[in-house]
């Protein structure tokens, strides 16, 4: 049996989303919206320095948790922000299906990805009933009672440990102590964990030492894997696509074959061009650049790396256009209460991401706090030498949804 790798993802985060133009499912404007998303948040998050990864289903389930308790202006904010276009049953009702689906792909036992997500609540306040079966019907959540009111430090405690717990342990201390306070309601999480081996492993015999360029006059020396194989592959001119296939059934990868999940590759022919690639991301740019992509011999070198990035979104989805839902004297979230006296205090969001010769390990959290207030003839081989910084996606190609995304500017830095 090959090494089994994996895969993570955590708490409340939970964004989710697909390509529309890859699948018709019915849930495909969920799918849809989950992508644009994912897009619209990276613009944001790219002006941090530096590696970044995260996981935009995460986000986007534990931001759909929430949305399910506001109302008036804080809903129309969440619904433009978060690109919410159905009515809020079939919302949820798709959300489930596609959850799901993505839970169903360990079956085989060579991929897990196991997604849960978990309801924290003051003991003794009074949650709308409508509220709670939403989260428990739709999303699964374990409903917790604890006491924030009293013991909010102890609470951090045991919210952290069931993230821990959900994502192996590579997502830990989610939440900072000093993030809950007395007036804490409560916690929305989710939690992702994904393990998943390459159909086509990289021999650990041809990893060798190899220049990686930080800049086109600045380099480093990291541990670059190496292998020459058929792989979803297309030089668009000024950068290269590559799609590294995981494999759900143990055996090496059949074009054609299961939908497995795969690891998607967008690198800049320039050594400085991540920039002016970035610049172009966008859903309907990315749905196009996967579906042109065509099975060519390879030859692939690409870094190992592992990194881990944490982010406080909540200054972030604000100037996004859902600034009320985090202002205790305009967020509206009647659908929890009944009443208008909670606001969204923190949103937490830390990733995680090892990839090896194996296979990919990853994970993700969000944490939502609620406050009261074609194949040519013997052709040469392409290359694709991932030398420089490099945009990547984990995605699974069932649903279409993007489980993480981020960029490498440097393999040897764990943030």
């Amino acid at each position: 049996m090959k090494p089994r790798f994996t895969f993570y993802l955590i708490v409340g985060l939970l964004v989710f989303t697909a390509f529309n133009n890859l699948f018709s499912n019915h849930y495909q404007a969920v799918v849809k919206g989950n992508n644009d998303f994912c897009f619209d948040l990276y613009q944001k998050l790219r002006e941090r320095e530096g590696n970044l990864f995260f996981s935009p289903y995460s986000i986007s389930t534990a931001l759909a948790m929430t949305y399910a308790g506001a109302r008036g202006q804080t809903e129309k904010e969440m619904e433009e922000v978060l690109h919410f276009i159905l009515e809020k049953e079939q919302l949820f009702h798709d959300f489930s299906e596609i959850q799901s689906k993505l839970n169903a792909l360990q079956k085989q036992g060579y991929i897990q990805l196991k997604i849960a997500n978990s309801l924290w609540f003051q003991k003794g306040y009074d949650l709308s009933d409508e509220f709670i079966n939403i989260n428990r019907d739709y999303f699964s959540s374990e409903l917790k009672f604890v006491d924030f009111v009293n013991h909010h430090k102890k609470a951090s405690t045991v919210i952290n440990s069931w993230v821990a717990e959900k994502t192996e342990k590579k997502i830990k201390n989610i939440i900072n102590p000093g993030a809950l306070s007395s007036l804490t309601r409560m916690v929305l999480c989710n939690a992702i964990y994904f393990k998943a081996p390459w159909a086509n492993q990289f021999l650990m015999t041809a990893t060798e030492k190899a220049p990686f360029y930080l800049t086109s006059q600045d380099s480093i020396y990291v541990d670059m894997m190496n292998q020459t194989e058929e792989f979803f592959y297309k030089d668009f001119g000024t950068f290269a696509g590559l799609e590294l296939p995981y494999t759900s059934s143990g055996t090496s990868y059949s074009f054609g074959g299961d939908k497995d999940p795969s690891m998607i590759i967008f690198l800049p022919k320039d050594k400085d061009g991540l920039s002016q690639f970035e610049n172009n991301l966008t859903s309907s740019h990315i749905t196009r650049w996967i579906q042109e992509l065509r099975t060519t011999e390879v030859i692939v070198k690409i870094p190992k790396f592992k990194t881990t990035c944490e982010f406080q979104l909540a200054t972030i989805l604000s100037e996004m256009g859902m600034p009320s839902a985090f202002n205790p004297e305009t967020a509206n979230f009647l659908g929890m209460t009944g009443k208008k006296e909670l606001f969204i205090n923190h949103l937490i969001h830390k990733a995680y991401v090892d990839v090896n010769e194996q296979g990919t390990e990853a994970a993700a959290s969000t944490a939502v706090i609620v406050e009261l207030g074609i194949e040519p003839n013997q052709p040469k081989p392409k290359e694709f030498i991932a030398d420089h910084p490099f945009v990547f996606l984990i995605y699974d190609n069932q649903t279409g949804s993007i489980l993480f995304m981020g960029r490498i500017v440097d393999p040897t830095k764990n943030k």
